[in-house]
């Protein structure tokens, strides 16, 4: 039998940790347990043989190695017991986490991403805790999400979980009167999974097709369970708007290709179909929220049959709409895009530059891509390569660095 691929287990990874912390409750020491279960996989299963049931395998010696860690914890021998006599569940047949069927509120994944989302903790340390549970993200990978430093992203993360455990929440889905609250940090925790793996921040590849199909997943999973919120309908829309154009993202060498110079006959029609039909339904339902705005102008590049006819004006109206729902620099950044093609390089420039005083973009590698791309419109091109030059040895995806420098040096 061949070894596991790192995307199944990385697939696995939450399920197992679900299972153990639904069964013990505690999350800060079940994720080590899951952690030496890997890493046990992968020293034993390369030799030994991948088990007939990997999820169960990685569950019992999570679980052992749980006991071993809680005996080393004189203040929680009385839970010992409990873990000593707990024998590890049969397979399911029709496990909701394996094959994306059945209910959403009985997947463990799922139940996960609610604890995650603790109403003890502040939204930003929410967030930060499910990507590194749930989506399996590195702390520098989400560091770079929120646009901050590593260190303090490890400070982070590590007094979340200490908020988890210490509150003694049980491993449940939230009660209805408690969703909302706890709703828009579990869409953004699914958003940016669903970024990073379609455009990866760090790594040779521009895509990482497990962490978006998993995003996904996620989504349609949500979907399920609340199919009348308007913005879960149009996260889910976004995301398959978004990745309905992946193939035709980078040359075979991997090279990105901008969007005016995509193959739109590469573009997953069956998934623009399915998103378009999404946030088409969710709109009139009201009130519109920023992932619904986000999905509509997804759904206005992909309708378009070339990049000229694009209907830019009604993008830039749209990201207006949504500037006024949230203080994104990102948004404001494809904002100023939109703008410069709807009303001329020059005004949406312009406002590139008001925003490279923003700290939270100053040493964002799209800001300067961008300002390079609209001084090359206004044929200001040494401007432009050295714009592109600086977005260069800003990014850490290998990648986009290639061709930010083949820009810089054309």
């Amino acid at each position: 039998m061949t070894f596991v691929p790192d995307s199944d287990l990385r697939r696995l990874t939450p399920q197992v940790l679900g299972a153990l912390v639904r069964r013990y409750g505690h999350f800060d020491t079940a994720e080590d347990a899951v952690q030496e279960a890997l890493l046990a996989a992968a020293t034993r299963w390369p030799s030994e043989g991948v088990p007939d049931d990997p999820r169960g395998w990685l569950i019992a010696v999570g679980a052992r190695k749980l006991t071993d860690l809680l005996r080393a914890e004189q203040a929680r021998r009385r839970r010992e017991d409990r873990v000593i006599a707990w024998e590890p569940p049969p397979p399911r047949t029709t496990d909701p986490a394996d094959s994306g069927s059945g209910s959403g509120s009985t997947d463990d994944t799922l139940i996960l991403l609610f604890l995650c989302c603790h109403p003890a903790l502040p939204p930003v340390s929410q967030v930060a805790l499910t990507l590194r549970a749930v989506g399996g993200l590195t702390t520098g990978e989400i560091a770079r999400a929120f646009l901050v430093q590593e260190s303090a992203m490890t400070r982070r993360i590590t007094r979340a979980k200490a908020t988890v455990k210490q509150s003694g929440l049980p491993f449940a889905a939230p009660a209805a009167a408690e969703r909302p609250d706890r709703l828009a940090s579990v869409l953004h925790v699914l958003y940016l999974i669903f970024t990073e793996g379609y455009a990866a921040t760090t790594g040779p590849a521009l895509h990482r097709v497990e962490l978006s199909a998993e995003a996904i997943r996620l989504a349609r999973m949500l979907f399920r369970l609340l199919p009348e919120d308007g913005e879960v309908a149009g996260l889910l829309a976004l995301m398959l708007l978004t990745d309905a154009r992946r193939a035709a993202r980078a040359a075979p060498d991997g090279t990105p290709v901008p969007m005016a110079e995509q193959d739109r006959t590469r573009w997953d029609a069956a998934a623009i179909a399915e998103g378009i039909a999404l946030v088409t339904a969710a709109l009139p339902r009201g009130p519109v929220g920023p992932y619904q705005l986000q999905a509509a102008i997804a759904a206005l590049h992909d309708e378009a049959p070339t990049y000229d006819s694009t209907d830019w004006p009604q993008i830039t109206l749209l990201y207006e709409q949504l500037l006024a729902r949230t203080d994104n620099p990102v948004v404001a950044l494809n904002h100023a895009v939109a703008v410069a093609m709807s009303r001329g390089p020059r005004s949406g420039l312009d406002l590139i530059d008001k925003l490279r005083a923003d700290p939270r973009l100053a040493e964002d590698h799209r800001l300067h891509a961008a300002r390079g791309h609209l001084l090359n419109m206004l044929g200001e091109h040494e401007a432009a390569r050295a714009a592109f030059g600086q977005a260069a040895t800003l990014t850490t995806n290998l990648s986009l660095q290639r061709y930010l420098r083949a820009q810089a040096a054309g």
